[in-house]
Formats: C-alpha cells, sequence, structure tokens
C-alpha cells in the first residue's frame, strides 16, 4: 500500500483518536507522559544506537556534498544534555497546569442564561521537521498535554531515530486510556502531500525546518499552517553598550549553538561604537572562530587593529546584499553600521525574520524604543537572543517558533495549542429562545451581565 493510499487512513485514525480523548481526564493525560518518559527511559540504548546509525548516514552525505553540516549537527541526538532534556521536558509539560477548560470570558446573558469561553484543544496536528528527532518527544508531551493529536514526519535523515521514538510513545499510550495512535509518525514525502490535502481531518500544520521547506507546506494545503521560515536574528549595540555586555551577549547569541534558529546572523552598530567597543567584541568573535562579513565601516575600523588578531585576514571578509539576508546557521555573523537607533530598527524591520532581536544598551529610553519599535516575536535588551525557546521560557518544551501574527507568536508552548469554544447553559424552566428578545411589548431585553468564573460549572 503505498504512502498517498495510506494517508486518509492515518488521518481518520488521528481525528477518531482525538475525538475519543475529548472526555479523557487530565489526569490520564499526566499519566501518559509519565508512561512515556519510562518507556524511553527503558528504550535508551536502542534509541541511541539508532541515532548514531543515522548519524553515520548523514555524516556520508555530509562528506559527499548532499547534507550541510549544520543540520548533522541538529540530528545528533547525545550532543550535550540533549537527551536528558528531553526527557526532562515531558516531566515538566507533564507538570503543568492544564491548558483546556479554563474560562476566559463569562457573561450572563439574562436570567438563567449564561455563556462561557473556554479553551479547548485545536484538533489534528501535523508537525513536519528536519533531523532534529527529539521534536518527536517534545510534541507528544505538549499535543498529549494540550489534548490535541499529532501525526509527525521527520527528516529522512532522522528515520531509524524517529522510528523508535514513535515505537516508544506508542507502547506507552497503550499502556492508558488514550488510543496508540493519538501519536503516529509518517516517513515518506508522498504521505505528507496526501496529508496536506485532508483539511477534512486535520486541524494545523506546523512545519521546523528550513526556508524552503515552510515556504514549500505553505503553497499547497488550505490547512491552516503555523511556523517559520527563516531565523534571522540580530544584536544591536547601541552606542550606550557596556562593552562587558556586548562580548557575552554578541559571542553567545552567535556561538553558543550555531544550527539553531535563535542564533544571531547579524551584529548591527551604532557607528560611535567602531572605535571603542566593536574591536573588543571582533576580537571576542575571531577567538571563537566565526568568520566576519563586514561592511566598509566596520572592516576598517579592524583593519587599524594594532597587533591585529592573527586570523584577521581569513576570518573577516566584506559582507555582500545577500549577507543580510542569509541563515547562516554556522560560526558566520554579517556585520552592519548604522548611525543611529532609528535607523536600526527601520533595518532590523526591513531585513529580519521576525524572530528574535536584542539590543546591547544601558539607556533605558533606547531599551523601550527598540523593543516595542522592532516587530519581531522576540525583542530583548541586554540578552542572547538563544533564550528565545520554550523550555527557557517555562513552557517545558516548545512546538516551535511562531513569526505569525496569528493565534501564536514566539515559542509556542501549551497556550498556542489551544483553541477557545463557547458554551451556553439555560437554567430556565422552559429554556430560552431568541423569539423572547427583542424590541416592543411583551418582548426581553439582554442583561449582559458579566461574572468571574474559573471553570465551566456543568
Amino acid at each position: 500500500m503505498s504512502g498517498e493510499s495510506q494517508a486518509p487512513s492515518i488521518a481518520k485514525a488521528a481525528k477518531a483518536a482525538f475525538e475519543a480523548s475529548q472526555l479523557i481526564s487530565s489526569s490520564e493525560r499526566v499519566k501518559a507522559l509519565q508512561e512515556i518518559r519510562r518507556e524511553l527511559e527503558a528504550a535508551k540504548d536502542a534509541i541511541l544506537a539508532a541515532n548514531r546509525a543515522d548519524l553515520e548516514a548523514a555524516q556520508r552525505e555530509v562528506d559527499a556534498g548532499r547534507m550541510s553540516s549544520s543540520l548533522l549537527k541538529r540530528l545528533d541526538l547525545t550532543k550535550g544534555d540533549k537527551w536528558d532534556s528531553m526527557l526532562q521536558g515531558v516531566t515538566d509539560v507533564a507538570e503543568l497546569p492544564d491548558p483546556t477548560g479554563i474560562v476566559t470570558y463569562a457573561n450572563e446573558l439574562d436570567d438563567g442564561l449564561e455563556l462561557y469561553r473556554v479553551s479547548c484543544p485545536i484538533g489534528v496536528l501535523l508537525v513536519i521537521f528536519e533531523a532534529r528527532p527529539e521534536v518527536v518527544v517534545n510534541i507528544a508531551a505538549l499535543a498529549i498535554k494540550s489534548g490535541n493529536a499529532a501525526i509527525l514526519k521527520g527528516g529522512k535523515e532522522s528515520n531509524e531515530t524517529t522510528q523508535l521514538l514513535s515505537k516508544a510513545i506508542q507502547t506507552a499510550l497503550s499502556k492508558t486510556a488514550i488510543s496508540s495512535t493519538y501519536i503516529q509518525a509518517i516517513q515518506t514525502r508522498a504521505e505528507v502531500s496526501a496529508l496536506l490535502d485532508l483539511d477534512q481531518y486535520i486541524d494545523l500544520v506546523i512545519p521546523r525546518g528550513s526556508n524552503s521547506l515552510v515556504r514549500n507546506i505553505q503553497n499547497n494545503t488550505r490547512i491552516p499552517v503555523m511556523g517559520h521560515a527563516d531565523g534571522l536574528c540580530s544584536v544591536y549595540v547601541d552606542e550606550s553598550a557596556d562593552v562587558k555586555k556586548a562580548v557575552r551577549i554578541v559571542v553567545d547569541s552567535k556561538t553558543d549553538y550555531p544550527a539553531a534558529c535563535n542564533a544571531a546572523e547579524a551584529l548591527i552598530l551604532h557607528e560611535k561604537v567602531l572605535p571603542t567597543i566593536w574591536p573588543e567584541v571582533a576580537k571576542a568573535l575571531l577567538a571563537a572562530d566565526v568568520k566576519l562579513l563586514c561592511d566598509e565601516p566596520s572592516m576598517t575600523a579592524l583593519r587599524a587593529l594594532s597587533p591585529a588578531p592573527a586570523n584577521l585576514s581569513s576570518h573577516v571578509q566584506p559582507s555582500t546584499p545577500e549577507s543580510y539576508t542569509t541563515e547562516h546557521l554556522s560560526l558566520t555573523l554579517s556585520v552592519k553600521t548604522l548611525p543611529s537607533l532609528a535607523d536600526a530598527i527601520q533595518w532590523i524591520n526591513a531585513h529580519s525574520s521576525h524572530h528574535t532581536d536584542s539590543i546591547v544598551t544601558e539607556d533605558e529610553r533606547a531599551a523601550s524604543t527598540f523593543c516595542r519599535g522592532v516587530d519581531s516575536a522576540g525583542t530583548y535588551v541586554n540578552a542572547s537572543t538563544r533564550f528565545a525557546d520554550g523550555f527557557r521560557y517555562g513552557f517545558g518544551t516548545e512546538v516551535g517558533i511562531s513569526t505569525g501574527r496569528i493565534h501564536a507568536r514566539g515559542p509556542v508552548g501549551l497556550e498556542g495549542l489551544v483553541t477557545y469554544k463557547y458554551m451556553m447553559r439555560s437554567k430556565g424552566e422552559q429554556g430560552h429562545v431568541v423569539g423572547d428578545f427583542g424590541v416592543g411589548e411583551g418582548k426581553k431585553k439582554y442583561k449582559h451581565r458579566k461574572f468571574a468564573a474559573s471553570a465551566v460549572p456543568f
């Protein structure tokens, strides 16, 4: 059976699992997450062995020039504390408050006629991502906690790892009241293409990956898409910046994890810092093996350094217009010099992907102006752009980062995976009908009395 022909049954199963789950208690969803963590821990050796196999195959692709090194880095599940963080993310999500069933508006329309706006799950999510296999677990945890079913498609480079992670999740779900088809993984592009047509079953598509991946999905489905196409983040060093802060923040934003979408790709300098702060920042970046693509003013300032850093000639090159619209995803940073804060804000709004941008400044007014003037999902003061992450925000983990303006923006945790519905109850002896209300003799008027309610009382 082809992937395309399997797609309707996969989508139908996900929708059926979602609908059946709506009467399952929050405590059962927490139990499911606890079971998932236990199952992952039990299967750790097999999962990491599969990850090593994926890494070896990916390395051959990199050596042949068919895959970028940044994609390879995202694939490694053993890098740093990635495995432990993935497991901790499951526990953190389990311990978060239930985002569903929360009343955000309550109004008594008439005596005994109550209206409630209540948070509820979105439905069935189709999540498509490249490389990073831990996304399977991140999405599964958030989906289960928020009451959403999910269909997951990882990149072919992480197939072996993704299959074992998904198997562990489904094994854990089989020990609970939640259907094992609540979280499903697919493997082929044909399945993705077919699923993108099934808007009667799938409610939201969340792509995580390259610009081409996201654009392709946005252009080939009627289903709403939530995500971001690029991570063009920047750091602006203001004329009042503290040099030590500037060095720490710029270096961390670029080098902590260059392949991440929240790593800085552009450094913007106020022209007054060229002879003062910029040399110290540049020396720190060069010491960290960062390649600098500089405009003429910043290049001239570096040529005047004495003694010159040993790698100045090899690591400092002239920038081009394309330098400022490229997501490098490596130890490369584009540098731009501007005469004012207003110019910096205008430049960022024209060149960034509206993801996350930071200002280094000691001027409160400049900080306020920057945060309000820059049109991005995250605007920071004296902090690394690398903080743009659901785990660091306290969301437990994240389903992705949205640069859109509708529904969810920035790192998307549980709150971004719920919508709302309206519930109404009449306590009148004869119920309530619209015909009783209006203008004229015998007609009733709406009372519209708002009242406090944290949960629906029925």
